[in-house]
């Protein structure tokens, strides 16, 4: 077997982080059908490899069970701690399924058995919740105690492999605060659970238990190769292909490590994939197309009798289609002639590293914003952005938005912190001198915008005259003072200003003194 890897962080973990950073990203425009497909296409990679890590593992176990039968002198240290690692990797695997366990039975409830526990995100009715997580991990705490067990568990590992694994297990197992798309800082529990539908945190915990398993299996390799110190051992072989990521963005390059698990030092294996024979044993190729690619090969090496023997193994890695981030803040589409603040990321891209364009719309950069502002005439504007990857620039994604004119705010009376739009009012806030002519979207309005009161009229037992700016002028005020109950008040004619520069005529206020 051999040892822990050099790599700071799992070649499975990075593929896996992209995956989730990619569609947690994607939730910044629409928690769409497609997007719950991935999480649930996700959560089924994980459960399969989780399978196949935990085979490997009970393999590795049986290994030293009989290591320690032939040789318990040379073996019993490592045995023991092989054995501790068990117990501590069972109890922090177990305790975050119970977790998701719960998150299912407070989305799903029970089945008709009386059944919750186990299920996938595949098997959940009611994936896209996303208060579930945020009642279960914030405002309940789960999120703190799930974030000490992993710390635990971390810390554990490094005490068993001696140190040995600190930089890769303090990379794979990291709960430091995280930065969110405005690039504010957030704790990693509101990473994982805050505004996160139900489906994507089980996804996340299910990775979890992946990295727990893998894990597992890495210091169980180091606690075997200490077990091997000195020794060679060529009677059980195994192949391995180890990518630098199994996801791979289209127009990048998919690279893989291919070694024979024990081998002879004085012999160097031969590497094969699809026939043709690799440098250094480096698997490497321009992914092309979208989805799952396999491959398949053989390892090349003298055996024992003095002949060649050959080791097949295959492997498969994930091309995905570039993706980013594209939010306005305000709304889902542009106004003309106002300034349209957006933020625009790329998952796993520092902004420095990105370039975003636009079309029909001038554009600058404000409080680590995009401010997009659309010219006149123009119906449709489109952002384009791109980052650098591997040194060059590559198009991540472009979106469309319709451009609208501002529409028309609604006219008020403002006096103290009652709005009138229309009915009665009393004669000491009619005669408020602090009182205004407002113009607003009112309080369920989606924007919130200046606007300049500019003029208006009012009608007084019948009379008209006119005001400039936003309110009552001091002869208007002496004829308000006069009124007797149940006169109207009609202030019409009301001319405003918006942020875009255009005079907009509002509806009358019609009031009547009671």
């Amino acid at each position: 077997m051999g040892g822990a890897k050099n790599c700071p962080e799992t070649p499975r973990q990075k593929m896996i982080g992209m995956m989730y950073l990619v569609l947690t990203a994607m939730l910044a425009l629409n928690i769409s059908a497609d997007i719950i497909n991935g999480y649930v296409q996700v959560d089924d990679s994980l459960h399969a490899t989780i399978a196949q890590l935990e085979k490997n593992n009970n393999m590795a176990y049986q290994d030293f069970r009989a290591a320690l039968a032939s040789n318990p002198e040379k073996t019993q240290e490592w045995y023991n701690r092989a054995q501790r690692l068990s117990a501590e990797a069972d109890t922090a695997y177990s305790y975050i399924q119970n977790f998701k366990d719960q998150l299912v039975l407070m989305a799903d409830g029970v089945d008709d058995e009386g059944n919750y526990q186990g299920k996938t995100v595949r098997q959940m009715k009611k994936k896209d919740d996303t208060n579930i997580p945020h009642q279960f991990g914030l405002n309940e705490g789960n999120g703190a105690v799930l974030k000490q067990k992993i710390i635990d568990y971390r810390e554990s590992l490094k005490e068993i492999t001696d140190g040995a694994m600190n930089s890769e297990l303090d990379a794979t197992f990291c709960v430091d605060s995280l930065v969110n798309g405005a690039g504010e800082p957030i704790s990693w529990e509101e990473g994982l659970f805050h505004e996160m539908p139900v489906c994507a945190t089980i996804a996340m915990l299910t990775k979890f238990q992946n990295d727990i398993r893998n894990e597992e299996g890495n210091a169980l390799v180091w606690l075997k190769r200490q077990t091997d110190a000195g020794d060679l051992r060529v009677n059980k072989l195994n192949a391995y292909v180890i990518p630098k990521s199994d996801y791979v963005i289209r127009g990048a390059r998919y690279s893989a490590q291919i070694i024979l698990a024990a081998i002879d030092s004085t012999q160097t294996p031969d590497y094969y994939v699809e026939g043709n024979k690799l440098e250094n044993g480096t698997y490497e190729v321009t992914a092309s197309g979208t989805g799952v690619r396999r491959f398949s090969g053989q390892i090349a090496y003298l055996g024992n009798s003095g002949q060649m023997e050959y080791l097949p193994f295959e492997s498969s890695y994930t091309v995905g289609e570039p993706s980013v981030t594209i939010s306005n803040t305000d709304l889902n589409i542009m106004y003309r002639g106002y300034d349209n603040p957006f933020s625009i990321s790329v998952p796993g891209i520092s902004n420095d590293k990105i370039k975003v364009n636009v079309t029909g719309a001038s554009m600058r950069q404000q409080n680590g914003k995009w401010i997009i502002k659309p010219g006149d005439g123009v119906k449709t504007v489109t952002i384009t952005v791109q980052a650098e990857l591997e040194g060059r620039m590559q198009t991540m994604g472009s979106a469309d938005y319709r451009v609208k004119a501002l529409p028309k705010p609604g006219a008020y009376f403002k006096s103290g912190d009652k709005e009138y739009s229309d009915g009665n009012i009393a004669r000491g806030a009619l005669l408020n001198s602090n009182a205004t002519v407002i113009a607003s979207y009112g309080p369920d309005g989606l924007l919130d915008l200046p606007f300049q009161i500019t003029g208006f009229k009012v009608r007084i037992n019948g009379i008209l005259t006119e005001s400039s700016g936003n309110r009552f002028s001091k002869s208007q005020m002496d004829q308000l003072s006069k009124l007797k109950k149940g006169a109207d008040v009609i202030i019409t004619d009301i001319h405003a200003k918006g942020p875009d520069g255009k005079d907009v005529r509002l509806s009358p206020v019609p009031l009547s003194l009671n």
